[in-house]
């Protein structure tokens, strides 16, 4: 059998095999990643992990001190912030955002985060790029105190341009079945407390690099004494740990990862449906990039609550006699914190959220 192949079938003239390599795929590349970044994926191993990376699947055992075991599961990508990564040159945080917006999902259910697998994608592998993702990945993998325990690489000549990639991320958590937290037990009187953000964390990028290509922005300027593209690169706060160390404590009866949509649209999620959430937006400060980029963007106060977290990156809905307790104990866990709000009857045909 002739093992060449020609687009001319006449011809008689031997042609060069083709290697997967000069296809554009790079095999010995992606084992070079997968060898790079095994140390950082056992930093984050847990006691239930029964494999390490490398194999076709990730075994992890059920802790058995649950009675009644309820898996949680979470997906997301990290959006266009990416294109800035790229533009800055800066990969060694954006994966930390990648597992916050999965593992900051699934706490709000009362759950903890067990593992996590991370799929990256690129046109050609770039091997020291990548591991310095997969390096944020395992970082964000120990804020959360979840396992690395798998992912994939895949080499797509022709996909992406040159010197870009993507990102998306699965986490699975477990809680007992009796402590979900799934607000229903919310009712009015109760107070919402809001956790301080990091910044944009993850959300409103399409925004953000909207209004900077609009205006004369030198992402190198001091901003409070960071440049301005490590105010935009700043990873996505990881609450999980506090926030699993107050559930040990105290009952809190709802949560809200305050992504994509902002305060307006991600506490009305919790909210059961004869309630309203009133919200007092001059009880917390609002961060100085945000107030920047108001300003710059020209927009609107509401657009504002919509689009982003402004400062609030987690909000959290507990009985009243038990705020001032909740709030000092998340201080010593070093969370900044506010009183926000409060829950009240809905009246007919009023919003699920009133902002005062």
């Amino acid at each position: 059998m002739n093992d060449h192949y020609s687009n001319n079938p006449n011809t008689t003239d031997p042609i060069t095999s083709l290697s997967y390599r000069e296809a554009g795929v790079d095999i010995d590349a992606g084992d070079r990643l997968v060898q790079n970044i095994k140390p950082f994926a056992k930093r984050t191993l847990r006691p239930e992990v029964l494999t390490g990376i490398g194999g076709f699947g990730a075994l992890f055992e059920i802790s058995k001190n649950y009675r009644d075991p309820v898996l949680v599961s979470g997906t997301d990508g990290v959006g266009t912030k990416l294109k800035l990564a790229f533009q800055l040159n800066k990969h060694e945080s954006i994966g930390i955002d990648l597992v916050a917006m999965s593992v900051n999902d699934i706490l709000v259910l009362g759950a903890e985060p067990l593992f996590f697998l991370d799929y990256f994608a690129c046109g050609k592998l770039n091997v020291d790029v990548a591991t310095l993702v997969v390096s944020g990945i395992a970082a964000g993998c120990e804020q959360a105190g979840c396992a690395l325990i798998g992912g994939e690489t895949a080499e797509m000549p022709g996909m992406y341009p040159v010197g870009e990639y993507d990102l998306a991320g699965f986490a699975v958590g477990i809680v007992e079945k009796t402590q979900i937290i799934d607000g229903t037990k919310i009712g009015p009187g109760d107070v919402i407390i809001g956790l301080a953000s990091s910044g944009a964390h993850s959300n409103g990028y399409s925004l953000i690099r909207s209004i900077i290509a609009s205006h004369p922005v030198d992402l190198t300027e001091d901003f409070y004494g960071r440049s301005l593209g490590d105010v935009l690169m700043t990873p996505t706060r990881i609450y999980v740990k506090p926030l699993l160390a107050l559930l040990k404590q105290f009952p809190v009866k709802g949560m809200a990862h305050i992504t994509g949509g902002g305060l307006i649209e991600n506490l009305p999620r919790i909210l059961p449906a004869h309630t309203s959430a009133v919200l007092h937006k001059n009880t917390w400060t609002m961060p100085p990039f945000f107030h920047w980029l108001q300003q710059l963007g020209n927009i609107d106060e509401a657009e504002m609550l919509r689009v982003f977290n402004c400062g609030i990156g987690m909000a959290i809905v507990v009985s009243a006699d038990q705020a001032d307790a909740v709030m000092q104990h998340l201080h010593a866990a070093g969370e900044t914190v506010w009183c926000i709000g409060e829950i009240t009857e809905r009246a007919t045909g009023q919003s699920a959220i009133v902002v005062k």
